[in-house]
């Protein structure tokens, strides 16, 4: 296949691919099972991030912790009113605190422990909930 009609092709499978979202959408069944599908999602989510907030050790009384993969190659670190955003990036990993700073590029000690932090996560949730 040319390099035309693959792009072709992958245009019109885009369009195609609208076209059938909007039909289901119209179906009087859609709304219930967008539900559906975004409480399983956002329900698995919450049991990654309940495992996730061990990661790092106890959790002192009166205080709280999240720990989990949002999406693909976002991780997200929320600790005592603090949000911690990590991008995984061709060029490496950029962190940002809160929603008003900047990313900033991870480095030395705190990009190892970044490292040791999602492996230790991804084996958790891959012996506790995907067996």
């Amino acid at each position: 296949m040319s390099q035309f009609s693959l792009k072709q092709h992958l245009l019109e499978t885009r369009d195609n691919a609208k076209k059938l979202k909007k039909r289901i959408l119209a179906e009087p069944e859609a709304p219930n099972h967008l539900k559906r599908v975004q409480s399983v999602e956002g329900n698995l989510i919450n049991a990654e991030s309940t495992l996730g907030r061990t990661v790092f050790g106890p959790i002192m009384p009166g205080h709280q912790r999240e720990f989990f993969l949002l999406k693909k190659n976002v991780w997200i670190w929320y600790e005592d009113g603090y949000t911690m955003r990590y991008e995984i990036r061709k060029n490496g990993v950029y962190k940002r605190v809160n929603e008003e700073e900047r990313y900033t590029k991870v480095t030395g000690e705190e990009l190892e422990n970044f490292k040791n932090a999602t492996k230790a996560y991804l084996r958790l949730i891959k012996q506790s909930i995907y067996k």
